[in-house]
């Protein structure tokens, strides 16, 4: 059964999508965050021709990168607003080829410290007849506290 978590800040959706509307790497492949909840996250990436590998199937890379970033947003939802984040690791099992219309990766925050939060990852790739789990993996953040997630000074 899913722990059930309560945000410090209750302005945590928007903190969190704004950090995440920052996310030039996410931008650039055209994901988007789809759901936000306290220790949850989810990111969609529409399929596209150049996020293929040699066999037309998503690149590895994309799917452990939405991956990494859905944990990061679902330990960063807990986090008080002066705090930041950063993956200290992340193991990722690459189950099953990306074939589909789009990834979505979802992330689970399973245990929450005072540094290090440690988020179950899970990877879709989704037709439109089914699903099929193609990434699995667990992901350590640690808590950056007093250091605001803010763009990095010029």
């Amino acid at each position: 059964m899913a722990q059930a978590f309560q945000a410090v800040d209750p302005n945590f959706e928007a903190r969190v999508r704004d950090s995440f509307a920052r996310q030039g790497a996410m931008r650039l492949i055209g994901a988007g965050m789809t759901r936000i909840e306290p220790g949850y996250c989810e990111i969609e990436l529409p399929y596209r021709e150049d996020l293929t590998q040699q066999h037309g199937l998503f690149h590895g890379g994309f799917v452990s990168a939405i991956a990494d970033t859905a944990g990061g947003y679902a330990a960063y939802s807990l986090f008080p607003a002066e705090d930041s984040i950063l993956t200290v690791e992340y193991k990722i099992n690459l189950l099953a080829p990306g074939a589909g219309d789009k990834l979505v990766a979802s992330a689970r925050v399973k245990k929450t410290g005072k540094t290090l939060t440690v988020c179950e990852l899970e990877v879709l790739a989704m037709k439109r007849d089914g699903q099929t789990l193609c990434a699995c993996g667990l992901a350590t953040l640690i808590r950056l506290a007093g250091r605001a997630d803010r763009p990095r000074a010029e």
